[in-house]
């Protein structure tokens, strides 16, 4: 198994999925990094599956899992679990509004620390979403603690040994997993390093839950966040 597995969710991004692609695999292959990314297509309706298809025939490191619509959430967790053996997972979105320009500081950086994250900056968003960030991070912090500043950023290198198998007990419908385990940092005491990257805005497809239904989503998210912390215990 590849040293690092990357794995990448992805709905609906014909018109960026495959500059994404490649310029994350430029930047890993400059690093020297033994890597695969796994993108996880998530029941795009587009040409998107096609693409990462003619993708993989050019590039054995990239590896395209079909599956019906799960939901952004459900897939990431599914990428952790199925990978769970890797010695290093990094996730990160197939939107390319995270570019791989700091990830060479958490590589070079990663034996120091367990857990290395993103902290967005430069990140316009409509009211709805700064709402729901602004209280996934307090309701973690609330919680579980507050080691982690940008609980849901979608920009985090770790090794999921650390996370003592926790990760096969997050419900697999869970809305937004990355918000508990952004908090299982903290209840494990891990060793945490954050850094800022910079957020561009999409130039291609479109957010796939807005206003008010990202709330009542954001709602339903809260209650299973919360659920897991009440019935986890960490020794």
């Amino acid at each position: 198994m590849a040293e690092l597995t990357v794995v990448m969710p992805v709905y609906n991004e014909e018109g960026a999925i495959a500059g994404v692609l490649e310029q994350w695999s430029e930047a890993l292959r400059g690093l020297g990094i033994d890597y695969q990314i796994v993108v996880y297509n998530d029941g795009s309706k587009d040409s998107t599956l096609s693409i990462l298809q003619k993708a993989h025939q050019h590039d054995s490191r990239l590896v395209v899992v079909d599956q019906p619509n799960s939901g952004h959430g459900p897939t990431i967790l599914k990428g952790y679990c199925d990978y769970s053996d890797s010695q290093w997972i990094f996730q990160v979105d197939s939107d390319g509004e995270l570019g791989p320009e700091q990830f060479g500081i958490l590589w070079e950086i990663r034996e120091s620390y367990d857990f290395l994250i993103g902290r967005r900056v430069g990140r316009l968003s409509p009211w709805p979403r700064k709402l729901t960030t602004s209280v996934s991070r307090y309701l973690i912090w609330l919680f579980y603690g507050g080691l982690v500043y940008d609980v849901n950023c979608p920009y985090r290198l770790f090794q999921p040994a650390k996370l003592k198998g926790h990760l096969h007990q997050i419900p697999p419908d869970t809305f937004a997993p990355n918000l508990i385990i952004s908090g299982l940092c903290s209840l494990l005491g891990l060793r945490v390093y954050q850094t800022e990257v910079v957020h561009t805005e999409r130039t291609t497809g479109e957010v796939s839950i807005k206003k008010f239904k990202l709330l009542g989503a954001a709602l339903s998210s809260f209650r299973q966040t919360v659920e897991f912390r009440l019935r986890t215990k960490t020794h």
